[in-house]
C-alpha cells in the first residue's frame, strides 16, 4: 500500500474520532439523550402502528379484513384481532408509562404491568363507542363532499377519516391517561395525511375534515356536532403564558371552542380560548382572535354578519 493511500486513510481515522469525541461529550448529548432507569425498551412505532391497522380492521370490518369476512364468520375474526391488540397494546402502554418513569427498583414495574393489562381492558371496551362516532364521521364525509361516490369510498380513501381514526383511538387512550403513545398515533396519521390533530382535542360527532392537508387542531380545541373543516385550517393557541420560572404554563384552556353545525373553510386561523358560535360560517384565509356570535359569516375583509336564512 502506498504511502498517500496510507495517509488518506489515517486521515479518514482521525475524522471519525473527532467527530466521536465531540458528539460523547456531555454537554452535546444531554438534551437528546433517552435511556429509561431500568434500560426498557421504547415504545414501538412498527407495532402501535400494526396495532392501528388491527382496530381499523375491527372498526371497519370487511375494508382492512379478509375481504371473504361475513357476519357469521366476523366474531371469529373480530375476536382473533382483538386477542392480539390485548397482547400487544398492554406492553406498548407499559413502554410508555417507563419512557419517563424515575423509579430504579424493578419491583415497582409490576404494577405497571397491572396498570397496563387493566387499561387494555377498559380502552378495548369502548371500541363500540367509538366505532359509532366513526360511523357518524363517515356519513359527514359522504354527505358533505359531492365527489364522494359512497361511504365505503371516504373509508377507504378520504385522509379525513384516515386521520380522525388515529384521533379516536388516540383520545380514548388519552383520556386513561396513558403516556405518550396516543400522540404516536395522532402524529402517525399526521405524517401520512398533513392532518395534526392533538389527542387531547374533544371532537362531537359527524365531523369531517374536507381534503385535510395543512389543518392543525389544538389539545384543548372543543368541537361540537357537525362541524366541517377545510383545508389548511388552523384552530392554535394565541399565547403561551409562563410562570415566575419562565417555563411554560401546561395544561391550561387555549384553544377555540367550536359549536355545532359551523363550517370554516380553506386556510382560516382561528387563535386563543374563542367561540364560534352556532351554525356560523367563516370564510376562506380569515384571521379569528374574538368570538363569533352563533348564526354568523365572516368573510375576509368583511365586519361579521348574521347568515339571512331561507324564511328571510
Amino acid at each position: 500500500m502506498s504511502r498517500k493511500s496510507d495517509h488518506g486513510i489515517s486521515q479518514r481515522k482521525n475524522v471519525i474520532t473527532r467527530v466521536v469525541t465531540e458528539l460523547c461529550r456531555p454537554d452535546s448529548y444531554d438534551s437528546v439523550y433517552h435511556k429509561s432507569s431500568l434500560a426498557t425498551a421504547m415504545p414501538s412505532i412498527e407495532i402501535l402502528a400494526e396495532i392501528v391497522e388491527l382496530l381499523k380492521a375491527v372498526l371497519f370490518p370487511g375494508y382492512f379484513s379478509d375481504p371473504e369476512m361475513t357476519p357469521e364468520t366476523m366474531p371469529y375474526s373480530i375476536g382473533s384481532n382483538l386477542d392480539k391488540v390485548q397482547r400487544l397494546l398492554s406492553e406498548q402502554i407499559k413502554r410508555g408509562f417507563c419512557f419517563s418513569c424515575e423509579i430504579k427498583e424493578r419491583e415497582a414495574c409490576l404494577e405497571c404491568e397491572d396498570r397496563s393489562r387493566d387499561l387494555t381492558r377498559k380502552f378495548i371496551s369502548r371500541l363500540p363507542a367509538i366505532r359509532s362516532l366513526l360511523a357518524t364521521d363517515v356519513t359527514a364525509a359522504y354527505e358533505g363532499d359531492p365527489a364522494a361516490h359512497s361511504p365505503g369510498e371516504t373509508i377507504f380513501c378520504y385522509p379525513s377519516i384516515k386521520a380522525v381514526t388515529n384521533y379516536r383511538i388516540a383520545h380514548e387512550l388519552y383520556l386513561l391517561d396513558v403516556d405518550i403513545i396516543p400522540r404516536i398515533i395522532t402524529e402517525m396519521a399526521h405524517s401520512q395525511t398533513g392532518i395534526d390533530i392533538h389527542p387531547g382535542t374533544t371532537i362531537d360527532e359527524r365531523f369531517f375534515i374536507d381534503h385535510g392537508t395543512g389543518t392543525v387542531i389544538g389539545e384543548t380545541c372543543i368541537i361540537g356536532r357537525n362541524v366541517r373543516l377545510y383545508q389548511g385550517v388552523t384552530l392554535g393557541a394565541k399565547s403561551f403564558p409562563k410562570d415566575d420560572s419562565g417555563a411554560l404554563v401546561k395544561g391550561i384552556p387555549r384553544h377555540p371552542i367550536v359549536e355545532d353545525d359551523v363550517i370554516i373553510y380553506s386556510g382560516t386561523t382561528i387563535l386563543g380560548r374563542v367561540r364560534i358560535g352556532k351554525g356560523s360560517i367563516i370564510g376562506g384565509n380569515v384571521w379569528l382572535t374574538q368570538d363569533v356570535k352563533p348564526g354568523t359569516r365572516v368573510i375576509q375583509g368583511k365586519q361579521a354578519e348574521p347568515i339571512m336564512t331561507s324564511s328571510e
